[in-house]
This record gives structure tokens, C-alpha cells and sequence, in this order.
């Protein structure tokens, strides 16, 4: 019995691997989508090939490695990008391999590339003032500038990854006691991150102006359906760039999403905010994870150093340099 193709193989791993078998979330099915979209065009340009006329041998070591290359020195991907699209492949060829023994071998070259060592850079996180400046740049006397306000303060201040933020519903606010936000983050786990008074305020007002049902996104795009991660990334810039006159520091700084949720760590571990709480409040799986953030403000570093010695040894015993001082200190 011949092995299955390629577009079936890909279809079974979508269906019944991911959906069905792994309960996998929106948010990884759409990773592994656009990994296997990228792969399919690239496919395309180099084998000159449909892809429903491809065939699993036509993805060998020599294919994917070229793959991987184009991603980092065409597309201008960073090596954890890379790492990422080798991860969603990892996960079909395992799967592949496991359905058709016969491929066993042409899969277990392919699970055999390694990950890409990467050095991590620096986290990127907005001071007060910066982050003052960006979430007051909207103009609140339209729609779509309220809209921006509300959002900003909201992802400043919970730390909320892109895709949580995109996917907040009205339901997910609670203003009346305790005013808190409900999300599902990474592997499918809910939290629950409070508001403060201020925020709360103007997420009441923004939705009593925005009318609609429990499950309409918070902050709908003109069209009334959910912001793309496109669009949250062009709100930002638009918004960090109009506010670089009455900030100068963020001229040059490259301000996304992500950015902000670093800057509501950043704020936190500021205020002397214990790490575990932190990590809980950004829906960290570990500590080591928001250990990152011990590294990123050199004014934590100095504090630190304003306790210890200039040399780093500890001080002698004083010695009193008159008999009769040196009698009392010996008391």
C-alpha cells in the first residue's frame, strides 16, 4: 500500500492531529497555518510545482534547510522566527512518520535539523514618561481615537499579549466589584488581571459610548469585527510616532505590541513588585521566564550597587587610632 500524499498528510494533521487529538488553540492552529502557507509559496518558486502536485519526498533536508535560509536572509526573519517555523514542521513530520512507517526514515532526517542557537537581546520596555506620552497621543474626539485611548491604557497597564488583546470581548470585562479582565493565554490558561480605578473608569465609559453584545470584541475595527495583528501594529506606530515631539526619547525606538506589555513588567518590578507576581499577572509559565526583566533597567542594577562597597569585600572593624578610644570600643 502506497503512503498517503503530501495534501492529504497535511490535511490529516490539521484535522485530526492538531483539532481533534491536541484540542489545539486558534492561536497554534494559526501558527502552523501560516508556517505551512510560507513553505507551500516557497515550494512554489523553487520546485516550479502546484501544491496539491507536491509529494512528501519533495520536502527533503536539502528543501527545508534552503527553506529555513530563505526565511532569516530573504524574508529577514530573527533566528527564534526561524525556530519557530522548524518547530511546526518538527510537529508534522513527527506526525507524518507516525502514520506512514514507510517515510519513517525520510522524517527522521528532517526532525534531525537542530534549532538555531540565538543570543537575547535586550527587552525593550517604555519608561513612564514614554508610555504617558504614547497613550495620551490619540485624539480622543473621534471614535477611532477613543477606541486607540482605551486600548493603550489597557495594554499598558495588564501587560496583555497581542493576540490576548485582539481577542478581548466585552463579557471579558468586569467593572462592578473588583474590576478585573478575563483571558485564555498561552496553553489554554485563563487569568484574571485587575484594573486600576482610572482604567476602569474609562473602559465603563468607553462602553456604555459602544453599545453591542457580550461576545462583540472590546475594541472592534471600523468594520466592527476584531483588530488584525496588522492593524494593532499600525495603531501603535501611528500613535508612538505622533507622540515623538512631546517625547523626544522615543525617537528611534521601535514600539510594538509586545513593547507595552514589556513596559507593564517593567512598571511592576519598578514598584518592587515580587517577580512570582508578576509572572502570574502575565501569564508566565515559569519565573525564569520574567527573569529577563531583572536584566533590562540598569537603575535596578544600580540601586543594588548603592548597597554594596566600592570593593565589593566587606568593610573592616574600625580601629580607633587613640588608647584611650580604643579602650571604649573594646567595652
Amino acid at each position: 500500500m502506497s503512503p498517503a500524499s503530501f495534501p492529504a498528510l497535511l490535511q490529516r494533521f490539521f484535522t485530526e492531529r492538531l483539532v481533534t487529538h491536541q484540542d489545539a488553540s486558534v492561536h497554534t492552529v494559526a501558527a502552523y497555518r501560516d508556517t505551512f502557507r510560507l513553505l507551500l509559496r516557497f515550494a512554489q518558486d523553487r520546485l516550479r510545482r502546484s501544491p496539491s502536485r507536491l509529494q512528501i519526498e519533495d520536502l527533503d533536508v536539502v528543501f527545508v534547510q534552503a527553506f529555513l535560509v530563505h526565511l532569516e536572509r530573504d524574508r529577514g526573519n530573527h533566528p527564534r522566527t526561524r525556530n519557530q517555523r522548524l518547530s511546526a514542521l518538527h510537529g508534522f513530520f513527527r506526525y507524518v512518520a507516525l502514520s506512514e512507517p514507510a517515510l519513517s526514515l525520510h522524517c527522521q532526517r528532517i526532525l534531525a535539523i537542530p534549532a538555531k542557537r540565538c543570543e537575547r537581546g535586550p527587552v525593550a520596555f517604555l519608561t513612564d514618561e514614554e508610555t504617558m506620552a504614547l497613550v495620551s497621543a490619540p485624539d480622543t474626539t473621534t471614535w477611532i481615537g477613543r477606541r486607540d485611548h482605551a486600548l493603550l491604557l489597557v495594554a499598558v497597564q495588564t501587560g496583555l499579549r497581542n493576540t490576548e488583546l485582539r481577542s478581548l470581548c466585552r463579557q471579558d470585562v468586569q467593572l462592578e466589584t473588583s474590576p478585573h479582565i478575563r483571558c485564555v493565554g498561552k496553553g489554554r490558561k485563563r487569568r484574571a488581571t485587575p484594573l486600576q480605578p482610572e482604567v476602569a473608569a474609562l473602559l465603563k465609559e468607553w462602553l456604555a459610548q459602544q453599545p453591542g453584545a457580550h461576545d462583540d470584541p472590546l475594541f472592534p475595527s471600523t468594520r466592527g469585527g476584531p483588530l488584525s495583528a496588522d492593524a494593532l501594529q499600525r495603531l501603535v506606530t501611528k500613535h508612538t510616532v505622533a507622540a515623538r515631539p512631546l517625547c523626544p526619547s522615543l525617537t528611534g525606538k521601535i514600539v510594538t505590541p509586545h513593547t507595552l506589555r514589556h513596559a507593564a513588567a517593567m512598571s511592576l518590578l519598578q514598584r518592587g513588585v515580587d517577580l512570582s507576581v508578576i509572572a502570574l499577572w502575565l501569564g508566565h509559565e515559569s519565573t525564569e521566564t520574567t527573569e529577563v526583566y531583572l536584566h533590562a533597567d540598569m537603575r535596578l542594577k544600580e540601586r543594588a550597587l548603592a548597597h554594596a562597597t566600592p570593593s565589593g569585600r566587606a568593610p573592616e572593624r574600625y580601629r580607633a587610632p587613640d588608647p584611650l578610644l580604643a579602650f571604649l570600643e573594646g567595652l
